[in-house]
Order: C-alpha cells, then sequence, then structure tokens
C-alpha cells in the first residue's frame, strides 16, 4: 500500500504498546448520521455549591465534612471499588476461578473551585495537582501490598462522571492491571533487545516525521498515536525516559502541567464545549522490582467524533472483533493542531476567527 492511499482505504493498524490492531476505515468518515445525539452539559457553574459533595467545608454522602481545602485535595473515596482488606480467598472449581482482590481508591480534587476543569485552571495550580499525584503514587506505592498505582480522570457526563467539580481517581491495588501487563511485556521485550526505551523511540520516530504530533515543549510532546482507537485520542509522551512521574524534576513538572493545559484547551475548543474524556497516566508497576523498561505516558480517550453532541460507540463489530475508527491519526492531529490555544469561552471573538 502507498502511503498516500492509507487515508483512503481500510487497513489495520498496529499498536506497539499492547500487541492489539485497530482497523481504521476512513472512507466512512462522510457517511449521513441519524443515531443518538448527546445532551450538552451546561458549562457555568459556581464556583461554590453547596450541594457539592466535593467543594471546601461540605458534607459528604458518608457524613464526612472535606476541609476548607485551597490547594488540591485527596481523600479516601467513601465508596470505593477496592477494599484494605484481603482475606486471602480464592476460588478454584474446575473452570471457575476467583481471588481476593484488595486495594484503596482515593479521590483528588483539582480545586477547591467548583467551576473550574483542567483547561481554565493556571499552569500552576495544574502543577500543584501534579505535585499531589507524585505524592500519591509515592505513598501508596509505598504501602506493602500495593503493586500498581493508576492514575486517572472521568471528564464530563457523557464519560459516567458522577460530580461535576473538577476531581480525578487513583486506584491503588494488589494486582497489576491487564493493560498494564500487556505494556510492560512489549516494553521489557523492546528494552532486552535494544537497551533502549520502545516511547523513546516512537517518539524520535514521530517528532521527525511531523504527521501526529499535535503540541510540544521543551521536555514534552503530545501526539496521536498511529494506532488510536478513539476519534481524537492523544498521548503525552516525555521526551526523557522516566519510569514514573516520581521522577519529574521542578521545570518537568511545571511543562507537564504546561502541556495538559493546552493539550485541555485545544479538546475544549474542537467542538466549542467542555470535552468529555478519560485520562489516565500509566507508569511503572510498585511491585518493588527494577523497570528499566518502563516509560511513562497520559492518554485521553475523549469518545465525541463528530460534534458536541456525536459520541464513538463501541459496539458491534468493536465488540466482537477489534476496535474500529472512520478518521485517521493524522486527521485527527492535523485538525487539533489548528485549533487555538486560548479557551473558547476566554476569547469573545472566538467565533470570528475561522474556529469551528
Amino acid at each position: 500500500m502507498k502511503v498516500h492511499e492509507i487515508h483512503k482505504v481500510p487497513h489495520r493498524r498496529y499498536n506497539i504498546l499492547t500487541g492489539e490492531w485497530v482497523l481504521v476505515s476512513p472512507q466512512r468518515a462522510s457517511r449521513p448520521w441519524q443515531g443518538k445525539t448527546e445532551n450538552i452539559a451546561e458549562d457555568e457553574r459556581p464556583k461554590f455549591d453547596p450541594s457539592c459533595y466535593l467543594c471546601p467545608g461540605n458534607i459528604r454522602a458518608s457524613g464526612k465534612v472535606n476541609p476548607f481545602y485551597n490547594q488540591p485535595y485527596s481523600f479516601h473515596n467513601d465508596f470505593a471499588a477496592l477494599s484494605e482488606e484481603n482475606d486471602g480467598l480464592w476460588l478454584k472449581d474446575g473452570l471457575l476461578l476467583s481471588e481476593s482482590e484488595s486495594g484503596i481508591c482515593k479521590v483528588v480534587c483539582f480545586s477547591s473551585d467548583h467551576s473550574l476543569t483542567l483547561p481554565l485552571m493556571s499552569v500552576k495550580d495544574i502543577c500543584a495537582v501534579v505535585t499531589l499525584w507524585q505524592k500519591e503514587y509515592f505513598e501508596l506505592g509505598r504501602i506493602d501490598g500495593v503493586n500498581h498505582v493508576l492514575i486517572f480522570e472521568n471528564k464530563g457526563e457523557t464519560m459516567g462522571c458522577s460530580n461535576p467539580h473538577p476531581h480525578g481517581q487513583i486506584w491503588a491495588q494488589c494486582s497489576i492491571p491487564q493493560e498494564i501487563q500487556k505494556k510492560t511485556s512489549h516494553l521489557k521485550a523492546y528494552w532486552k533487545q535494544h537497551n533502549k526505551s520502545l516511547l523513546e523511540h516512537y517518539l524520535a520516530r514521530e517528532l521527525v516525521l511531523d504527521e501526529r504530533v499535535v503540541i510540544e515543549n521543551n521536555h514534552f510532546a503530545v501526539v496521536v498515536p498511529y494506532w488510536a482507537i478513539w476519534p481524537y485520542e492523544t498521548m503525552i509522551v516525555p521526551k526523557r525516559k522516566m519510569a514514573h512521574i516520581g521522577e519529574l524534576e521542578n521545570d518537568e513538572k511545571y511543562a507537564f502541567a504546561e502541556i495538559i493545559k493546552r493539550l485541555t484547551t485545544r479538546y475544549d475548543n474542537l467542538f466549542q464545549t467542555s470535552f468529555p474524556y478519560s485520562a489516565g497516566i500509566h507508569q511503572a508497576p510498585t511491585d518493588g522490582k527494577e523497570h528499566p523498561e518502563w516509560h511513562f505516558h497520559m492518554s485521553f480517550y475523549p469518545p465525541l467524533l463528530r460534534s458536541a453532541t456525536v459520541k464513538k460507540f463501541m459496539v458491534g463489530y468493536e465488540l466482537f472483533a477489534c476496535p474500529q475508527r472512520d478518521i485517521t491519526a493524522e486527521q485527527a492531529a492535523m485538525r487539533l493542531k489548528n485549533l487555538s490555544e486560548t479557551h473558547y469561552g476566554l476569547e469573545p471573538d472566538f467565533f470570528s476567527n475561522g474556529q469551528n
């Protein structure tokens, strides 16, 4: 297949981190849409909501009271998906197998201001969030029996977020999640063969080609991965190999915060809405082993496809065969790259500047 034809014909792309494939069908991008549309959530919110369980000083559903915090604040999830108790129970009955799983779930409030999201926060305030992420990664990772720490955010009602207050979560657990196991396997195999980070080589190639790079600064680059599944999926990759966010130096931490703000602002500007997504940081396990192969990265999986109201559904072929997308990674990257970094809500003449 010639390179220029790849944007016109169905083809598969290989994910070097997981060993899985995605079907790309660019000829479907122009098909008419008469399916489900989403309601657009109201962007205007007060700085303080007396009914919000996450605002400072408010009583949570559990009856516990939030402190009057003015910095990023974390606490144990009142309705955790994991329990710190591990009774060692397991079941093996023929083909039926189960075992106990222990862990700790925490909530991280990014700001005391109920109205803010990451693109509307200052770089300095996002940097304070990164500092808290580092602290939690170290403290949770040191706990006996915690072998992996996942930091993530579900933003927006479309992604099932139950509270609009700006927040994320951290799940620290005994077992190492399957996605991390797959990535560890491929990162390790490449490291053993080349004595170099797989993502370091991949990012170097992306920066040379400049077909899927959305933005970059001195320490990070944002790319739409060659194997992206979600329409406007992106990945933030450090230019220096770091196994986890705890290795960030002060200037790198600021650069990480800056690029998060720049990327999420572009997301909001794409369809002039508070852009929903799930974002997560994949980094080295905390199982006490050396992980020279690991190169941490932060992925954003936004569901919106054509507008603020039309989303991508993982159904049919995706559920029974493999993921599939209609626009190429290159097309998505070019559209994100051409967007303004001034948030549409803060630029009065946004719509007259050709942003659409």
